[in-house]
């Protein structure tokens, strides 16, 4: 990007920001003047456009009610007559991993130039704060595409990312500024794919100033590969020969255009990778690294410590907020600590309205925005984007040029402030993600908390949490929360996998530690014999990875992967139940408030 292009994505931001109000009203108003003879809207607002209108006739609804829309358009019903006015050139597909299936979200043109806009502004900062990486440099993402899926009407659906991997804007600049060939993103096996993508991110490490992926977690499940399987990189490396067992024909091509025999580079290799602990290990592979460009926040803050562990004082860069139904909030200042992330929103993307939750939002001693309850004010409707309250949480309903009606996406966000007269807001949780055994709800937000206060009692014994999920077992009477945990040492490359270096005392507290942190509600009825004790289950190492690769069977995208907070799949149980080690139960009722 130019210096005068850059500047001017800092100029659109400033413009955008202040004037949020009046780029909202006129987003409205484009989208009902081209969609409000269709069968949906006209239905509500009779071919008017007035926005008022709108707030009072057109109901807040959810994916499951204007799934039979969509499934029309995808059976080959003109969208033109039921949802959008504008041809649409595909679906979308959700990643499925953190509030169910997968959905289809109608895809347009016009939608692919808001995300090039949207993309423009995410580099301007970039280049704002790191310089333009893009001269003589590399970029080393981790990219994962998955198969598109046809529907009966001839359009396919396509993961986000994959959708954006294979635009030509993208193939154009692929081969200069990425590590990654084309054939190691589309291949079909993800794990021939991770291998040859580090494999070449290796091969030049020289050229190499960003690492990342779309999710943190992408990102510590190759260093995790990659401490698995170094000894065969360098072995590649070193002979100029692929290993056998990557058998993908684009894979293997690729190798032999840039796989040269390197002993130099494959003894500098195995030398940083057999030291006793990993501890930085990022920055000394690939020591011109300037950040970590990852999401990190959310569910991705489980990840944090142990890629700060590798990444050696690297910047952990959480630049934008995006989700299946559209890109939405920008990180201004992405050289800030992930605990204190804010994102701003961009107004010219989707149409916002916000439903105020009725418990207020607080935040932790980590400065980590948590929730007490996610019901609503059932007195107040919902309020525009300029008109949001500092402090409050909220869920986020959009209207967008892809069909999208007054959606309940399902994020609750914390209004942290305010840039120029548009809000910014830190990702709290998912609405309908929670636990509960009883007559208690316990919400994502509430499962972070917890497990980020308990894990902190890990450290005296040189051990890392490194994922966790959930679920609530009602098996027995009364039913009880179980915690899944898998867990490595700090130093060394030594499996923990047998659990006997496990304190039972720590891993007691552990216990104690969560439901303590949990909400009133949940302690109350621990202390009434209503819920039975919380239960950690520490986990075989790798068996994260079997539970990815589970739902990436199952039609996930592995760009697009998060692990849930909460397990609702009896197969995911399965894997999990498995493959545990060791079984932890809090020895006491939680600490009740005074």
């Amino acid at each position: 990007m130019a210096t005068n292009d850059y500047e001017s994505g800092l100029k659109m931001l400033e413009e955008l920001t202040t004037d949020a109000q009046q780029i909202q009203d006129q987003l409205l108003g484009e989208i009902l003047s081209k969609n409000a003879e269709t069968e949906y809207l006209q239905g509500f607002l009779h071919g008017q456009t007035d926005k008022q209108l709108f707030k009072k006739n057109v109901p807040i609804v959810t994916y499951e009610h204007l799934k039979p829309y969509i499934d029309r358009i995808a059976n080959g019903e003109a969208s033109s007559d039921l949802l959008l006015v504008e041809p649409l050139i595909g679906f979308s597909l959700s990643s499925g991993t953190s509030g169910g299936l997968p959905k289809l979200i109608p895809t347009t043109a016009e939608s692919a130039h808001i995300t090039a806009t949207f993309n423009k502004l995410y580099r301007s900062l970039m280049i704002k704060h790191f310089g333009d990486i893009n001269q003589a440099s590399k970029r080393m993402e981790l990219m994962f595409a998955k198969p598109d899926v046809e529907t009966p009407s001839g359009l396919k659906a396509s993961a986000v990312s994959t959708r954006a991997f294979k635009g030509s804007s993208f193939k154009a600049i692929l081969p200069k500024l990425y590590t990654s060939p084309f054939e190691t993103i589309f291949c079909p096996d993800t794990k021939q794919s991770m291998y040859c993508q580090i494999l070449f991110g290796l091969i030049q490490r020289d050229e190499v100033v960003m690492i990342g992926s779309i999710f943190a977690s992408t990102v510590v499940r190759s260093i995790k590969f990659l401490e698995n399987n170094w000894k065969e990189l360098c072995s590649n490396i070193k002979t100029g020969q692929i290993s056998e067992w990557i058998t993908d024909s684009g894979c293997r091509n690729a190798a032999s255009l840039m796989l040269k025999p390197n002993l130099e580079l494959a003894d500098l290799i195995e030398d940083v990778c057999s030291c006793k602990s990993w501890e930085g290990i990022i920055r000394k592979l690939w020591p011109k690294t300037k950040y970590i460009g990852t999401v990190c926040t959310g569910a991705m803050l489980q990840y944090t410590a142990e890629l700060e562990f590798y990444c050696g004082g690297l910047p952990l860069v959480s630049g934008f907020y995006a989700c299946s139904e559209g890109a939405v909030g920008i990180n201004l200042e992405p050289l800030c600590k992930p605990s204190d992330v804010s994102y701003t929103f961009l107004p010219n993307t989707v149409y916002y309205e916000f439903l105020s939750i009725k418990e207020d939002c607080v935040t932790d001693s980590q400065n980590q925005v948590q929730l007490n309850a996610m019901s609503h004010h059932e007195d107040t409707g919902p309020v525009d984007l300029v008109n949001v309250k500092l402090g409050q949480c909220y869920e986020v309903l959009v209207t967008s040029s892809m069909g999208l009606y007054r959606y309940r996406v399902g994020d609750i966000i914390k209004v942290t402030g305010f840039h120029n007269n548009t809000p910014q807001f830190q990702f709290v949780g998912r609405q309908n993600v929670a636990l509960g055994v009883d007559m208690e709800r316990t919400s994502e937000a509430d499962i972070l908390k917890a497990v980020a206060e308990a894990k902190a009692l890990l450290d005296p014994l040189g051990l890392i949490l490194t994922e966790y999920t959930s679920d609530g077992d009602t098996s027995s009477t009364p039913g009880h929360y179980v915690i899944f945990w898998e867990i490595k040492p700090k130093e060394g490359n030594n499996n923990n996998k047998n659990g006997k270096e496990l304190d039972p005392k720590v891993m007691e507290q552990c216990c104690s530690k969560m439901e303590d942190s949990l909400h009133f509600t949940y302690r109350m009825y621990r202390k009434e014999n209503m819920i039975a004790a919380l239960e950690i289950r520490v986990v075989k190492q790798g068996t994260f990875e079997s539970l990815m690769e589970y739902f990436v069977t199952k039609g996930a995208s592995l760009s697009q992967y998060k692990t849930p907070i909460c397990i609702k799949s009896k197969e995911a149980l399965n894997i999990l139940d498995s493959r545990v080690i060791a079984k932890f139960f809090s020895p006491r009722t939680p600490i009740q408030d005074n």
